[in-house]
């Protein structure tokens, strides 16, 4: 630290005698930027690579096949409300000139109202505030939850102070630094409940 401390300064009288102290604000921008830096070293840092974990970890596969599962009830449901609806018209288009004008307008109504029904389920199952939307939303919320566990459980017994997620910007991480198989390990062995 003294040694930090006393590069610093150096640095410091250099940009004094080279600015002849007309320009603080370079001073200013290498103090922070020193002790950033210096701030920094005394850490221990540790990168996560999230989108591997997303990969290769079984949980969000499970969540993506329960989901299409979900997906796929919802929509048979959908489809029998269309094919029914394909019905009801063809049999509209068929009789229409044979029934009575109250008859007619009635199933007219009848059509207008599976229309809307179709519409409205759709909406509620598929749309952005649908059932569907929601249930991926709470998987992915749960399995957020399981994976902040699993790295707040490795940060403290291997006591870093960071950990990032590499995923985003990191082109390149010392190996060492690397946590993200740790994570696996721990979301694939999670703790065992202590039974009484």
């Amino acid at each position: 630290m003294v040694m930090v401390i006393h590069k610093v300064g150096s640095i410091l009288s250099h940009l004094d005698k080279r600015t002849k102290g007309e320009n603080k604000m370079y001073k200013k921008i290498v103090v922070l930027l020193l002790l950033v830096g210096v701030s920094f070293a005394q850490e221990k840092i540790g990168v996560v690579f999230t989108e591997r974990i997303r990969l290769v970890f079984e949980g969000y596969s499970e969540a993506g096949k329960q989901l299409q599962l979900e997906g796929q009830i919802i929509q048979k449901e959908y489809q029998t409300m269309v094919t029914e609806y394909d019905s009801m018209m063809k049999d509209y288009e068929q009789q229409s000139l044979i029934w009575s004008p109250e008859l007619k307008k009635a199933k007219e109504q009848d059509l207008i109202d599976t229309e809307n029904s179709i519409r409205g389920y759709q909406q509620a199952k598929f749309g952005p505030d649908g059932t569907l939307t929601k249930r991926q939303q709470q998987l992915e919320f749960e399995l957020g939850n399981q994976v902040k566990a699993a790295v707040d459980k490795v940060a403290i017994s291997k006591g870093y102070d960071l950990i990032i997620d590499g995923s985003m910007a990191v082109l390149y991480t010392k190996p060492t630094l690397n946590l993200t198989d740790d994570i696996l390990h721990e979301l694939r062995n999670p703790p065992t409940a202590i039974k009484e």
